[in-house]
């Protein structure tokens, strides 16, 4: 599989063909992964800003900007639109349901002290952190912050942070010569960076319960 799909980046086809068939599905991809936080969106905005940083055109970088950042935001508010639906309702919904499921109450208290403290702003470090997006947005949603003034804070939240994966891609496409190792190398960087919060809250777990097992002792 992985060879296959080094082959299909090593023959790329032509830049208009690259253009019509990329940008809607960088669109369509990211706004997946924003509604379904399941896909690598970073990932996938990385490797297309690897790809139009070989093209010839000078705008193709801007167009990957400007994809990225709308489909994420328009991603992010309709999945804080199906949640408040979920919070206004005595039973509740299954994306509510689905939120909760993937936050810890530990994450959650966090999420729900930053965003007493900083308002709107931890919006955008909490999608520039890793894993950190739907915890926040779960506090937004608990504490029934309204779509409009959520909107606000995620708009620059997500040109932030696909600024910072474009340039993750940027950095890749300039190490190497031909594209395919760009991609290769912006996917292993943003994968890297996404499983370091998880790795450290393992041992952060791990050494809190080796201390209550040592003062049970």
């Amino acid at each position: 599989m992985t060879g296959g799909l080094l082959a299909a980046v090593r023959d790329l086809p032509p830049e208009s063909t690259q253009q019509a068939v990329g940008y809607p599905s960088l669109f369509l991809l990211v706004a997946l992964g924003a509604l379904v936080p399941v896909v690598p969106t970073g990932a996938i905005v990385s490797s297309a800003a690897v790809v139009a940083f070989h093209q010839s055109s000078p705008l193709s970088l801007l167009v990957v900007f400007l994809v990225a950042s709308a489909a994420a935001f328009l991603g992010d508010l309709a999945l804080y639109w199906l949640g408040q639906r979920g919070v206004r309702s005595k039973n509740g919904s299954r994306w509510l349901a689905a939120l909760r499921g993937r936050v810890t109450q530990d994450r959650l208290a966090q999420a729900q002290d930053r965003l007493d403290t900083h308002q709107v702003s931890v919006l955008v470090l909490s999608r520039l952190i890793p894993a950190g997006r739907i915890p926040v947005m779960l506090a937004c949603l608990l504490a029934h912050m309204p779509l409009r003034r959520f909107a606000r804070g995620d708009a620059a939240a997500c040109l932030a942070w696909a600024a910072t994966y474009q340039l993750i891609g940027i950095l890749g496409g300039s190490l190497f010569p031909e594209p395919w190792q760009g991609v290769v190398a912006a996917v292993a960087l943003t994968l890297l960076i996404s499983a370091v919060p998880a790795v450290w809250r393992r041992l952060r777990g791990g050494g809190r319960h080796g201390g209550l097992r040592h003062e049970d002792a």
